[in-house]
Parts: structure tokens; C-alpha cells; sequence
């Protein structure tokens, strides 16, 4: 292996101290786990573990070599699992990768590992590696990959998937497949030669395949290599399978709740590259202070450290510890000199019962203004510790220099000036529009990174003995909440003002012009200046732009345009029109999105304020729906969009009410997973059918089902699907009421279709449907039950797999146009 003096610790140290910090306070480590950090102060050993997506990591491995056998962990996923489904809220695409991003984190927090990411993108399921190359671009991933290899500078990296078919999504063998090839590619200078100023090509000893017994597909055999993962640890408290649950719980929004386990749990591999292990996963790596020149002094300082540890009296160990971190500070610069002493820091303040936090007194701040905030310390040991000085965003500040008292709470008010130049709280991923597949990164420096670097920090100068250690923490917004207590949340950085529109699409069935209200609001005080939209060619507004003033912060006014097509001539239009705020003198066009869920911090965006503007020919037949949520999707918003009146229906308005009042009723995705009174409400459904009403049921998974009953005649649901969104479609049914009552349905009514055509089809279908689509991805046979379609009684009854969540809310015109061919009721004589 290559002893490397690259400056990338500093990167990789960055990504897991910021990451965290911004979650929460700094959680500070009680006596025993005191002692697990000071253990793995003498453990020199690093596992990069990567896959595909979040919750595709083995949680039980990643915690057991995190805290079991000491090694630095992590975890790189190539994508944020932006094309996945939400069983928690509506959020899709770009925003459901940041919740799945800070889930992961919060994993993360639980299992002791760390995250990494590259700038691939979910795009949705692939089949096999050839279709994601399609889109991904392979040598640009590759290079991630590349450099946070060089960055972490792992002994063992580990897939968690093969290289074939056996992967089961394409994403996942090609996760396999680039990290063989990164393997290689990151020893070799003359491979992405450009990362060489930062960080310095690493081998890694080997490479190695976690195989798997889950879905029904068993890799495993005993002649692989195996280990017992399943250890129960004093220090934890806890089993490496409760810590495993609780770690993998939190990908709530895939529905990865987990119950724990205890007891032996077996862990097999197979070697891809490099020298196979025989009794350890580090076999032929020195992960002792011996690997590093003049390291064995510190090993033997850093054993008789633990050995003299007292449980109930942490801070005795400080004067030891800093004669350490005094020998490491000596080493010549290297990985290991700068990760072991950025670790001794964590645990000097740790021993000492330091705590120091840096908050401010608002929620969000714009650059220019003044922030009001707070420098908080607390010692709560014997150990005497001095500030010397505070530096914030680099500016030092000398006159808060005082002795830390035992168990005295500092608190120091400071204005702090919020520079000019300091970018809104955008993820560095999502600060310019990005094809299809790819995140464009402006500075190679943030690939890997989780999320950003913070934008304000105070940097605290503790002297301890003869040694300062730098203590830094970004600013973080606190509040109490009358119900939850004390509450920490990322600051927001944003601009002046921000404007917000009521809805994500318009929909044009005719000329007529429709009102576009655009919310203003300010992000400070004393704003003013006016708002335009930028309309796209076709499109045409009352007035180019009105006036504005907000005198305080957080004020609101509303502002209303005219817009309607410049003309209808049977063409369906699909654009974007943007929102332009003027506030004082400078033209912005973000609006601002928060998404809030217990299990994870606040997330603060400010995406552009934009709508997509769609003319459709739309006929309708009916227009009152009953809908009964699933996992979250934007249909009803969508349909409520086109003229329809949309119902939300519960366990009253289905059992007691008079469902004949609604024309169609729809069950959102994954009802049939997530519904549980569904089991009970089927029956009236159906007799609703039969006695003249129709019933769309949209697609649902296969596992999990709360009824087996989905329809009037039986059927089943298989896991076929139709990834590729081109994908042609014929129709096979003759000229009947779906293809022509009550809009005339053709092919062209598929163009357009955004991530999929469809998923989990139905199979084993009953005679009595038909079945008018076929469609296939390239190379594969043609499927025909993307929608079935029977009639029952007096009505229809729909099940289609067909991909509406997501065509209805991007502005797919043909969508429109079948879903509501779906809805209606056949016409008189249509056969349907």
C-alpha cells in the first residue's frame, strides 16, 4: 500500500464531523462509549463498503466493523435514491433523494459508519447495467468513485451486490462493477490524473462480494468466508442486530423498518481482487500504530491510557491524552497522523465534559444582514480549560478570552455580519439543472460529500495544559417547542425573497385565461421592488409586471397574472414558466421549500419558482371523484388541476356515505400496502362498481398486500415492468370507448412520459379482462397487463401499473388524456 501525505483526510474528516454537527447539537459520549473511542485510537483500519442506493448497505456489518472491531467505516451509494418510492409524504425525484440522504446519515449517526455519495442519479429502476450506462455516465461515475476511494483510502473495500444478473437492478450490478473497476483504477496515476493535486492514487488489499440470502436468492455457501457479526458489546450495551434495526429503521420512507435480532449472525464473502482473507477481512494489514513510522511509542501511550481509564471519572485521563495528542502532533503529516488527531481532540473535550455550541437566535438569514447569536461552553470537569479566542468565518476575535470555571455556563452574545458572498442553503447537487441520470458538481472537491459544508462557523480556542485545540461548530438555529422541548434545526441561509406558486403545473384545455397567483414573501426586512414572469414562446400574461413592498420580515402579499396560451390550435404545449422577483435592485427566482419529518432534520431548499404550462385537448365525462390515499402522491392535486372535484374518502365516506355521488373512485399508490381498512372497504368498492361506478386502482407492490381481492375476478400482481419511458406502446384492443370516449387515444398520447412506463403489472389474470396495451423494454418480450380492464354489474372496474403518480404531476399531456378515458364511464354502446 501507498503511504500517501495527501490533504484528503481533510476532506474525509470534513464530510463525517459537518455532517453530523449539522444534524444536532454535539452528542456527547457518555463513559462508555468513552472508552470504545479510546479503543479505536489505537485501531489503524479502514472498510469502504458501497452499493447502489440508501437502504441497499448491510447495517449490521457496517456497525460491526464500526464499533466492534474499530475500523473507520463507510458507506459510499452512488445515487441518493431519488427514483425510489415514498411511503411517508408526497415528495419524488430530487426531493425524496434528500430525504433518503438524511436518513442515511441518520443511519449513520446509529451505526458509527460514514456517507459518501457520487453525482449519479436515480433515475428509477434499470434492469441491467447496459440500460443504466445508457444514462449514467459511466466514466464520470467511475471517477467518483475513484476519488473517494483516494480520499478515504480504505484496506478493504466491499459490494454489496455481483457483478450479473443476481444484483436484480441494474443500478446494483453496475455499483459492482464500477467499484472492480475503481479497485484498480484508483492505484493507477495515469487514471484520472486531475484528482492528483488533492489526493494520491491507493491500492486497496482487496476487494470482496457480501453475499446475500434475502428475496428468495441465496449467494451464500459455507465454503465462502465468514464471520459472526452478530456480537453482543458491554460498552454499547446493545447487540450489533438491535443496533442493525434501529440503523436500518430509519429509512422510513422505503418502508425498511425492521424488527431486532440477537444472537450469532453469519456474514459471507466471496474475494473479487486481491489476496483472499483467511481468518480476518484486514488479513495481511497492519492495523496498529506499528503501520505508521514512529507509531509504536503511541500504541504503547494510548494502551496504558485505557488501562488507567476510570469509568467514573473520565477527565482523569485528560493529562495522558494530551501527551498524545502532543506525540501524534510530532508525526510527519500523513492520513493516520491527521484522522487519529482530529479522534484525540473528540476525546480530550470528551473527558473534560466540554460542550460548546454556536447558535443563532434566527431561523434564516440573508447575506448582508446581521445575525443575532449566541457562543455557548460549559466545563464540566476539573480539568482547567481557557478560551484563548473565537474565530468567526475566519474573523478572530481575542476579547472573549477567559478561564472556563468547573461546571460554569458561558453564554456570549454576538453579532455576527452575514457576508455578501454566502451561497443560499441550495445542495451543491442541486445548484444547476442536471440531465437525466447525472448531478452536475461545480468544484471536484465536494464529490463524496454528503451535503454541504456549512456556510457560518465559529471556531472555539481551548487551551488545555500547554496545548489549544480548535473547536469548531457551524450555527444552528434553537428553539423550544411546547410539545417536543428543545429543538435544533440547520440555519438557513436564503435570499431577500422568495416567491411560491400554488401550483406545480397548469393545465390549458382551452384558450381561456387562467389566474396564476404568486405568493411574495420577504427573507428580511425593507423589501420591495416587483414581479414578472418569464413565460415561455406560446404563452402570454396581462401585465409584464406588478409592484411589491414588505416592510417586515416574514410579511406575505399576493400578486395575481392573467396567462393563457396565444392560441389552441389541437397542439398539446408542454413549457416552463419562471417567476422573477426584483427585491432591491438584484433579480431572484427561487422559491422556498421546507420538508419536516421527526426522524430527520428540517430540510430547507430553494429550487426555482417555476411551473410547467401545458395545453391539452382534454374532453371529460364527469366531474366528481372520491380518492383514497396510498403512499403519498400528487394526483389529486393534478386532477383537481384539469376541473375535476376531488373527495378524500376515509373510513366514514366509504362506509356510510353515499359513494354513488362520485362519478369514479381512485386508490392512490400502494393503497393496498398501506391502507389497512382496505381489507374491509373492497367490499363496498365493488358493490359500488356493480351498481354503476367506476374504481381505478393504481399500481401496488406484490408484497404486503392487505387483501388478495384487488378486483371483482381474480388476478395477481408480478413484478414485470417497463422501465424505459420510450418505450412503444400498441394498442391491441379494436376502436372502442377507452381509445376513443371520452378524448380519441393514439401511440402520440405516450410521448412525453417521464422516468417509467409502468411497474409491478398484473399476471394471472382472469378471462374476464381485457387487456388493451402492449409495451416492452428493448430485448425483452412484450407485456400486455400494464391496465386491465373488466366490467362489473353496472360499472368498471381499472387496475393499471401504469406510472400516473408521475406523469400526472410533471405535465404529461397524453396522460392526462388516457387517465381520464379511465375514469370515465363507457359510453352508451362503447363495449368497453
Amino acid at each position: 500500500m501507498l503511504n500517501t501525505r495527501s490533504t484528503g483526510w481533510l476532506i474525509a474528516a470534513l464530510f463525517l464531523s459537518f455532517s453530523q454537527l449539522q444534524a444536532q447539537t454535539a452528542a456527547p459520549l457518555h463513559a462508555a462509549e468513552i472508552k470504545l473511542q479510546l479503543k479505536k485510537l489505537n485501531t489503524l483500519g479502514s472498510v469502504l463498503y458501497i452499493a447502489a442506493h440508501p437502504d441497499d448497505e448491510n447495517t449490521r456489518l457496517l456497525g460491526f466493523l464500526a464499533k466492534e472491531s474499530l475500523y473507520r467505516t463507510g458507506y459510499l451509494s452512488l445515487t441518493r435514491g431519488d427514483g425510489g418510492q415514498n411511503l411517508i409524504g408526497n415528495e419524488q425525484a430530487e426531493q425524496l433523494g434528500l430525504i433518503r440522504t438524511q436518513e442515511l446519515l441518520a443511519a449513520r449517526r446509529i451505526d458509527g459508519a460514514e456517507q459518501f455519495f457520487t453525482r449519479a442519479n436515480d433515475f428509477g429502476f434499470s434492469k441491467n447495467p447496459e440500460e443504466t450506462f445508457t444514462i449514467w455516465d459511466r466514466k464520470k461515475i467511475l471517477g467518483d468513485v475513484v476519488r473517494v476511494i483516494r480520499t478515504f483510502q480504505p484496506d478493504v473495500i466491499i459490494c454489496r451486490f455481483p457483478a450479473d444478473s443476481r444484483a436484480g437492478h441494474g443500478h446494483h450490478t453496475a455499483s459492482a462493477m464500477l467499484a472492480a473497476e475503481a479497485f484498480d483504477a484508483a492505484a493507477d496515476p495515469r487514471q484520472f490524473p486531475e484528482q492528483l493535486a488533492t489526493v494520491q492514487p491507493w491500492q486497496a488489499k482487496r476487494i470482496l462480494w457480501n453475499t446475500f440470502n434475502f428475496g428468495g436468492n441465496n449467494t451464500t455457501s459455507e465454503d465462502q468466508f465468514k464471520m459472526d457479526v452478530g456480537a453482543y458489546n458491554a460498552l454499547l450495551g446493545r447487540g450489533f442486530g438491535e443496533i442493525a434495526a434501529e440503523s436500518r429503521s430509519q429509512h422510513k420512507s422505503q418502508g425498511f423498518g425492521v424488527p431486532s435480532s440477537r444472537g450469532t449472525s453469519m456474514e459471507y464473502f466471496i474475494t473479487i481482487k486481491g489476496g483472499a482473507p483467511q481468518t480476518g477481512l484486514l488479513d495481511g494489514i497492519t492495523t496498529t500504530w506499528q503501520r505508521v513510522p514512529g507509531g509504536n511509542a503511541i500504541g504503547a501511550a494510548i494502551g496504558k491510557a485505557l488501562e488507567q481509564y476510570n469509568v467514573e471519572d473520565p477527565s482523569a485521563s485528560v493529562p495522558a491524552l494530551l501527551a498524545i495528542r502532543q506525540q501524534i502532533t510530532a508525526l510527519p503529516e500523513g492520513y493516520w497522523k491527521n484522522l487519529k488527531l482530529h479522534e484525540t481532540d473528540q476525546l480530550i473535550l470528551a473527558c473534560a465534559g466540554v460542550w460548546a455550541e454556536a447558535f443563532s437566535d434566527m431561523a434564516e438569514v440573508v447575506p448582508g444582514e446581521t445575525m443575532r447569536s449566541k457562543l455557548q461552553l460549559i466545563n464540566r470537569s476539573k480539568v482547567p480549560v481557557r478560551l484563548q479566542k473565537i474565530s468567526i468565518n475566519g474573523t478572530e476575535n481575542t476579547t472573549a478570552a477567559r478561564d472556563l470555571p468547573f461546571n460554569n455556563f458561558i453564554n456570549i452574545p454576538q453579532e455576527v455580519p452575514v457576508p455578501e458572498n454566502t451561497g443560499i442553503s441550495q445542495p451543491y447537487w442541486l445548484q444547476t439543472p442536471h440531465p437525466t441520470g447525472m448531478y452536475n458538481i461545480a468544484d471536484p472537491a465536494w464529490t463524496g460529500r454528503p451535503e454541504n459544508v456549512p456556510a457560518l462557523t465559529a471556531t472555539f480556542y481551548l487551551q488545555l495544559g500547554n496545548q489549544v485545540i480548535p473547536v469548531t461548530r457551524p450555527f444552528i438555529y434553537k428553539y423550544t417547542d411546547p410539545v417536543k422541548g428543545e429543538v435544533y434545526r440547520p440555519l438557513v441561509i436564503a435570499p431577500p425573497a422568495v416567491a411560491s406558486l400554488n401550483n406545480q403545473v397548469f393545465i390549458y384545455t382551452q384558450a381561456a385565461p387562467q389566474t396564476v397567483p404568486v405568493k411574495v414573501r420577504a427573507m428580511k426586512d425593507n423589501v420591495k421592488g416587483s414581479v414578472k414572469l418569464l413565460l415561455p414562446a406560446g404563452f402570454k400574461a396581462d401585465k409584464s409586471a406588478i409592484p411589491y413592498t414588505l416592510a417586515g420580515k416574514g410579511d406575505e402579499t399576493e400578486v395575481s397574472f392573467l396567462v393563457q396560451p396565444v392560441k389552441m390550435n389541437g397542439r398539446n404545449i408542454t413549457d416552463t414558466m419562471t417567476v422573477a422577483v426584483e427585491a432591491n435592485g438584484k433579480v431572484y427566482t427561487n422559491s422556498m421549500t421546507t420538508i419536516q419529518y421527526d426522524h430527520i432534520p428540517a430540510i430547507t431548499i430553494f429550487p426555482p419558482a417555476s411551473a410547467r404550462l401545458v395545453t391539452v385537448h382534454l374532453q371529460y365525462n364527469g366531474r366528481r371523484l372520491g380518492y383514497i390515499p396510498g403512499a403519498g402522491d400528487k394526483v389529486p392535486e393534478a386532477l383537481r388541476q384539469v376541473g375535476y372535484t376531488v373527495t378524500m374518502l376515509d373510513e366514514k365516506e366509504i362506509m356510510n356515505g353515499s359513494l354513488e355521488q362520485y362519478d369514479a373512485i381512485i386508490t392512490g399508490v400502494r393503497a393496498y400496502n398501506t391502507q389497512p381498512r382496505l381489507r374491509y372497504w373492497q367490499p363496498r368498492l365493488l358493490e359500488y362498481v356493480k351498481n354503476g361506478g367506476v374504481l381505478v386502482v393504481q399500481y401496488n407492490t406484490n408484497g404486503g398486500l392487505v387483501t388478495d381481492q384487488l378486483g371483482p375476478y381474480p388476478f395477481s400482481l408480478s413484478r414485470d415492468r417497463v422501465t424505459d419511458e420510450t418505450a412503444p406502446v400498441k394498442l391491441l384492443l379494436p376502436p372502442n370507448s377507452l381509445f376513443s370516449y371520452p378524448n380519441n387515444i393514439t401511440a402520440a398520447d405516450f410521448d412525453g412520459w417521464v422516468q417509467e412506463r409502468g411497474l409491478y403489472f398484473p399476471g394471472n389474470t382472469d378471462a374476464a379482462y381485457k387487456k388493451p396495451f402492449e409495451m416492452n423494454d428493448p430485448r425483452e418480450r412484450a407485456l400486455n397487463s400494464s391496465t386491465i380492464i373488466a366490467p362489473y354489474g353496472k360499472g368498471k372496474y381499472v387496475y393499471t401499473g401504469l406510472a400516473f403518480f408521475r406523469q400526472l404531476p410533471a405535465g404529461v399531456p397524453g396522460a392526462y388524456r388516457l387517465f381520464v378515458n379511465l375514469i370515465s364511464k363507457p359510453a352508451a354502446g362503447g363495449g368497453q
